[in-house]
């Protein structure tokens, strides 16, 4: 049994229950919030970090000489020094397929709202446009049916697979692409060759140097104008703003992102301010994981990696 220090209980939202950690630890303190310099202080004398998006770097490393083991309460460990952490002795594990439920249920959110176009129905209802209406509905706007409809997926682990089983359960036709980089040693299709019949594009890969701008300006080009993008992966796999120009353009039929480059966007976004305008855009504040459900399985996926890890120490 350990003392364990986590030091950015606040990310995960409130109301979560914190017993089955507890019960795999003699200490558990616990904070709201820490700064990296913060952290070198709280964890003087943990044996155990639990973090989320704290960033502990290689001098904050070096500074715990009784640290043992790192708790990512997420999958990313890119605010963790891994090299440090290897070269120091440090053990460091993460969580994943926490919130597949969740963030699947999110993409089919978005993939249905845009489908239906509610952005430009709400705010022709908002502007009075239905109120005013010689008929007893508004048919401005093209909606798009689902069935027989072809869904590109970028990602086919748990979540892509789930968010691939919903499609189908709205007869939607499915095709994973090869992945980014590795499509000379891949059979499934790359997502160059598919994108041009593509009805709805959703994302569910990581960020890494083959998938930034993995959606550019060039080859929205050839994709269908009807098109729908939905990125629940990470900012900076689209363009946005090539993708806002097609938009704008009527280039793309409809595009939804749960993540931006920087988060939070202190210093804005295009998208952003795009969202005054009448567009088929939704921007959603990367809260696709955020169900209790979801937010609670990270508590128990840690418990658990604690429960391990002190089994073999």
């Amino acid at each position: 049994m350990s003392t364990a220090v986590m030091l950015d209980a606040q990310s995960l939202g409130p109301d979560i229950d914190l017993s089955t950690i507890q019960g795999q630890v003699d200490t558990l303190e616990v904070h709201d919030q820490s700064t990296t310099e913060q952290a070198r202080q709280r964890l003087k004398s943990a044996d155990i970090a639990i973090v989320n998006k704290v960033v502990l770097d290689n001098e904050t490393l070096e500074a715990l000489p009784d640290l043992r083991l790192i708790c990512v309460m997420a999958t990313g460990l890119n605010n963790i020094d891994m090299e440090a952490a290897e070269r120091l002795g440090i053990t460091v594990r993460n969580v994943t397929a926490y919130g597949t439920a969740s963030v699947s249920q999110h993409t089919l959110m978005l993939l249905l709202t845009l489908a239906n176009r509610l952005p430009l129905y709400q705010r022709d209802v908002q502007e009075g446009q239905w109120q005013r209406s010689d008929f007893f509905c508004l048919q401005g706007h093209a909606t798009l049916q689902l069935k027989d409809k072809h869904l590109v997926m970028v990602g086919q682990g748990e979540l892509g697979s789930e968010v691939a089983r919903l499609a189908q359960a709205f007869g939607m036709q499915v095709t994973f692409t090869a992945r980014p980089g590795n499509e000379a040693n891949d059979s499934r299709p790359a997502l160059a060759d598919v994108l041009p019949q593509a009805d709805a594009v959703s994302l569910h890969c990581p960020l890494t140097q083959a998938t930034r701008h993995l959606i550019n300006r060039e080859n929205l080009t050839r994709a269908k104008p009807s098109l729908l993008l939905i990125n629940c992966a990470r900012g900076g796999v689209i363009d946005e703003e090539a993708a806002l120009e097609a938009l704008r353009e009527g280039r793309l039929g409809g595009l939804a992102v749960d993540v931006l480059p920087v988060e939070p966007p202190r210093e804005g976004h295009p998208l952003l301010d795009a969202l005054t305008e009448p567009l088929n855009l939704i921007v959603t504040p990367h809260n696709a994981w955020i169900t209790p459900e979801a937010r609670q399985n990270i508590i128990a996926m840690t418990a658990e990696n604690i429960r391990s890890w002190n089994d073999t120490h």
